[in-house]
Order: structure tokens, then C-alpha cells, then sequence
């Protein structure tokens, strides 16, 4: 007799039992191949996964610092200092 089941679709088609293995195909295939024969990539995938929080902190952190750059550059070409339009870090919380 057939039951039903819950499965989860990775961007590929393919099925599986839960979503976090689902996601953890998907990153692999934007990884690609990592490793020599791509012997490495489910295991980056699995780190990615596992850091994302940390991961997106590091992004916002340097998404914050290159739009506060790109606003000094504009503030500096618009008062005529040398060097206008290049971005220069001054501090990082990154450790």
C-alpha cells in the first residue's frame, strides 16, 4: 500500500528526507567542485551551513564598511579632496 511522505527538492530535481539535506545540495552545486575531484565540497557546504550566522555577520560588516567608503568618497569629490572615489577602510570589527 503507498504512504505518504515529506521530501524536500534541491534546485536540481533531486529528493531528499529533510530540508537541511536538500540545502546542503544546493550550496554544494554553487560551490562547485571543491577539492581534487570535488572530493571536498560537501564538507565546505556542511561549514557554510553550520557558520551561516557568523558568516552573514562577516558580509553585513563589510557590506556596512564598503556603503560608509562609497558615502566618503562622494562626500570627498563633492568638496574637492584628492583621491575621490577610493575606498579606504579605517577600522574592522573583524578580528
Amino acid at each position: 500500500m503507498a504512504i505518504e511522505c515529506v521530501a524536500y527538492r534541491d534546485a536540481k530535481g533531486g529528493l531528499h528526507s529533510s530540508l537541511e539535506k536538500a540545502t546542503l545540495e544546493d550550496l554544494a552545486a554553487v560551490l562547485g567542485r571543491v577539492g581534487d575531484e570535488g572530493g571536498m565540497t560537501s564538507g565546505v557546504a556542511r561549514m557554510i551551513f553550520d557558520k551561516r550566522a557568523e558568516i552573514e555577520r562577516v558580509f553585513a560588516e563589510y557590506d556596512a564598511l564598503v556603503a560608509s567608503a562609497a558615502g566618503s568618497a562622494g562626500d570627498a569629490a563633492e568638496s574637492g579632496e584628492p583621491n575621490a572615489g577610493s575606498i579606504r577602510v579605517v577600522r574592522s570589527n573583524l578580528p
